[in-house]
């Protein structure tokens, strides 16, 4: 590391910590030719991760936009922020680890109302509703019986495995 006051590129070490938020280390380093001190930070490195949108213009990945969408969502629901937060670090882990350098806007959207769902279907179905375009009524009528399927396959199961702990 190049010293800012004699630009030796030799320095030692004297100190190292993580900074508060943990996504970087901060390093006090001494200089070896003049003897005074500096403070560097390292940090990773990130790629960005580019969105490919459905007229397929690119864009960075943005978190907020995410995040500014499930509020919409969640507005006047028994959602908490935290959860909205969570939410959202979820998605953007999943996006970040899928080891691509581009992800759909339908990859998201997708992601989205998976954990949308289990969260809260009111949220669930506002966010579908916006983000599949529903045409007509008949559409919009289609997504709820999937969900309200998916529901009763869940109580069927609930129900069946109290049936086998019964039977035991």
């Amino acid at each position: 590391m190049k010293c800012r006051y004699c630009s030796c590129l030799e320095s030692r070490v004297v100190d190292s910590r993580p900074t508060e938020d943990g996504t970087s280390i901060r390093r006090r380093r001494e200089c070896m030719s003049c003897g005074k001190r500096f403070t560097t930070y390292e940090k990773i490195e990130e790629i960005p991760m580019m969105v490919v949108k459905r007229d397929g213009t690119r864009e960075e990945f943005s978190p907020e936009k995410v995040l500014s969408g499930i509020r919409k969502a969640c507005e006047k629901r028994p959602v908490t922020t935290a959860e909205m937060n969570e939410l959202v670090e979820n998605v953007s882990k999943e996006v970040y680890n899928s080891l691509d350098q581009e992800v759909t806007t339908i990859r998201i959207g997708e992601l989205v109302m998976r954990y949308l769902r289990d969260l809260d279907e009111v949220a669930y179905v506002r966010f579908a509703s916006v983000y599949r375009s529903f045409k007509d009524i008949n559409t919009f009528m289609e997504e709820l019986k999937l969900l309200l399927g998916d529901e009763e396959k869940g109580v069927k199961r609930g129900k069946a495995s109290a049936l086998e702990h019964k039977a035991e």
